[in-house]
């Protein structure tokens, strides 16, 4: 089933062997202090919506942030919408994100969440998120709810826990710093052609951000040759933040771009 696919692909990534710049940390649910109760939540999610093998349209984000795929292992969800919408419960971390408001009005608005995941995926074309360290402050401070691991070799080998100050952290994108960005490329072009391979439509693909992030990918769709069209969509924390009077306008760009999806 395109479930057991999945969560073989998605519980399996590494980024064991990539160099990452200095004070960049690796945002990763599935080695925190939260690692059971998010591989329940991501389990429990991929075996109710993909117990099947019908093919999915693939819908890309950014990277996780810490307050919603950071947190329950699940893009553009955070704990409220996970128990709200998805009938997931969660226990032992609460996070609200206003990019997980705007993808769960626009979830709902298309028909929610069995209609919804019934004909796309959702990830990110990078599938661990990163932290930048500060100056000042510590996880346990802000009680960031994901762990930062440095999952990787080199100066980043061993695991940073949250037992120790380690400057405050900010999320920062794959695209942020060049040098990161290069530094994962490779692993991304490999999870993404492992993705596609589990069960992945490829007449289109849906990139969430329109800006660097629809860039990268499309340059990375030229070599790849994954997918024949891709189309761009606003970011919700975009939406929520600069244009939030205009929600309901850019919710009806989501759902003309599913329509597109279900005719095709």
């Amino acid at each position: 089933m395109l479930a057991d696919r999945l969560l073989k692909h998605v519980l399996s990534f590494s980024l064991r062997g990539t160099k990452l710049p200095k004070g960049v940390h690796v945002l990763d649910p599935f080695n925190g202090p939260h690692a059971d109760e998010v591989l329940r939540i991501v389990t429990t999610f991929h075996t109710k919506y993909y117990s099947d093998d019908r093919p999915r349209t693939l819908m890309l984000g950014i990277n996780p942030g810490r307050l919603g795929a950071g947190s329950t292992g699940l893009s553009f969800t955070d704990t409220k919408r996970c128990e709200s919408d998805l009938g997931i419960p969660v226990t032992g971390l609460r996070t609200h994100e206003p990019s997980s408001d705007f993808f769960y009005r626009m979830i709902r608005a298309a028909g929610g969440p069995d209609t919804f995941y019934g004909q796309l995926y959702v990830h990110a074309i990078c599938p661990l998120g990163f932290v930048k360290k500060t100056s000042v402050g510590s996880p346990e401070e802000r009680g960031d709810p994901a762990v930062f691991h440095k999952s990787a070799q080199g100066p980043l080998q061993e695991t940073l826990h949250r037992s120790g100050p380690i400057g405050s952290a900010i999320n920062l994108n794959y695209y942020d710093d060049k040098a990161l960005e290069q530094a994962v490329t490779p692993f991304v072009e490999q999870w993404l052609r492992t993705l596609v391979k589990c069960g992945m439509r490829t007449d289109r693909v849906l990139i969430i951000g329109t800006g660097k992030n629809a860039s990268y990918f499309s340059k990375l769709n030229e070599r790849l040759g994954l997918f024949e069209q891709v189309v761009a969509l606003e970011h919700p924390r975009y939406v929520m933040q600069y244009k939030a009077r205009s929600m309901d306008l850019y919710i009806d760009k989501y759902l003309t771009a599913l329509q597109a999806v279900g005719s095709s």
